[in-house]
């Protein structure tokens, strides 16, 4: 008698497995699932007064920080941060010190509502637009400052070297996964804002969910791996007419100015020595090369080991623009919309920059070398600008605002701006001709313009 004839007399297909095996097995899988839930969920345990950790760098463990960096750097570190709740909205965030000669610095009633995405009305039920619009919105940097002397910041302690010489106070919502965030404090040095103190820090997840579903009176379990993890929604059909009608449209001329070379200002001083490509010096071959960028990685810093690739070929071959006059739902005003047609180097197909809920006549006017200082927007829906002050956060929430932009293939499905590495836009009316109209793209994490554009807006 072979092998497989043993074991055929030996199997009793009707023999059960027994009762106490199965139960035993149930409990299991019952007992991971649950100690899986709890772990979750602590994740979201909060308190109305709570010490969070906070995370600092030294130069030598964030050698690629291109903040513009002051001669006291590190010299008033070691801080703790508690996390205070007002009501439902407002917190204090208090930065204590640990030595004798470091102030105690403390953010009062913030409004963190303000910090924390909101959906227009109008892309509310729009399934296609709220996931845009909240992607954008967590996926874009936003830093506030705070005047030292307002009634926000309250400054005391220490050597005196702070509150004698604190010119910006800022919190910063990381354009990473909901809740990394970091403060910034800078002193003047010279004739220039330089950084003097950087933590980071995760506001509390239970808060933050709290605060969304108070802002967007939905369940937060609705959104939250997209708000928590990179959700990547390309192909997501956009309805254009939703966010704004146009009242009439023209093509107008239009250059891209493709062999002239790098313009760098502002951030861009700073952020340049973070592109990464060689014989690089001119805009087309930026937009035709494979340059790369080092990435923004948790908690909210830069790594150059990780570098950002690109997918420039989406608006290597630009072909014309087109100037409307738009109705937003978030605007009484008669606003403009400009959109930049580019032929897909890949696939010939018809790709489509849209900026819209502009005033064209407020966009400053500025020499080129000042570009930073015009229009400076990330993409997305109801989001905010890189950067402003508390108070005109506070006069303007992100959710009122009629202004957003997209990057569309020519059925209007939404192109991942972040994979192409494009992150906004900078416009600015030329400094002695207004119907001139000045603009750039900015890479991804803004590390550098890409292209310079001019239209003749009149």
């Amino acid at each position: 008698m072979n092998i497989t004839e043993k074991n055929q007399l030996n199997f009793n297909p009707q023999k059960k497995i027994p009762k106490w095996i199965t139960v035993l097995g149930k409990i299991c899988i019952l007992s991971i699932l649950t100690i899986g839930c709890i772990l979750f969920l602590s994740k979201y345990n909060i308190a109305d007064n709570m010490t969070i950790p906070l995370k600092e760098f030294s130069k030598n463990e964030y050698p690629e920080n291109p903040a513009d960096i002051s001669s006291h750097y590190r010299q008033y570190a070691d801080r703790r941060l508690t996390l205070v709740k007002k009501d439902e909205t407002h917190f204090d965030f208090v930065l204590d010190p640990t030595n004798p000669h470091t102030a105690k610095i403390s953010f009062k009633n913030i409004d963190v509502s303000l910090f924390v995405p909101k959906n227009p009305d109008w892309v509310k039920k729009n399934k296609n637009l709220e996931t845009i619009a909240l992607v954008d919105r967590e996926w874009n940097r936003q830093q506030v400052s705070f005047k030292p002397e307002s009634s926000n910041i309250e400054v005391s302690g220490g050597d005196g070297f702070e509150k004698n010489n604190l010119v910006s106070v800022d919190l910063a919502n990381n354009c990473l996964n909901a809740g990394l965030w970091e403060v910034l404090l800078f002193v003047k040095e010279g004739e220039f804002k330089k950084l003097y103190y950087q933590g980071w820090f995760t506001f509390p997840k239970g808060h933050y969910k709290n605060i969304f579903e108070n802002n967007n009176k939905v369940s937060y379990w609705e959104n939250w791996y997209k708000l928590e993890h990179w959700q990547n929604p390309a192909g997501t059909p956009i309805d254009l007419p939703a966010l704004r009608q146009f009242s009439s449209e023209k093509e107008v001329p239009a250059q891209f100015l493709a062999d002239e070379r790098f313009i760098t200002s502002g951030e861009q001083n700073r952020k340049f020595k973070l592109v990464f490509g060689d014989n690089i010096l001119t805009w087309k071959e930026l937009q035709n090369s494979q340059a790369k960028f080092a990435s923004f990685v948790p908690p909210g810093r830069y790594d150059v080991n990780k570098p950002w690739s690109n997918e420039f070929w989406r608006i290597a071959n630009f072909e014309k623009a087109i100037l409307r006059d738009v109705k937003s739902p978030g605007s009484n005003q008669i606003l403009q919309e400009l959109e930049l047609i580019f032929k897909d180097k890949r696939t010939g197909e018809k790709n489509r920059y849209i900026v819209s809920g502009f005033n064209l006549d407020k966009i400053p006017q500025l020499a080129v070398s000042d570009y930073s200082k015009g229009l400076y927007m990330p993409m997305g829906i109801g989001i905010p600008p890189f950067f402003q002050s508390y108070e005109d956060l506070k006069q303007a929430p992100p959710f009122q605002s009629p202004y957003f932009s997209v990057l569309l293939d020519s059925q209007n499905k939404w192109i991942n701006h972040h994979e192409t590495a494009i992150d906004g836009v900078v416009m600015h009316r030329d400094r002695d001709n207004p119907e001139l109209l000045h603009f750039y793209f900015l890479t991804y994490e803004r590390h550098s313009l890409l292209g310079h554009y001019i239209i003749t807006s009149r």
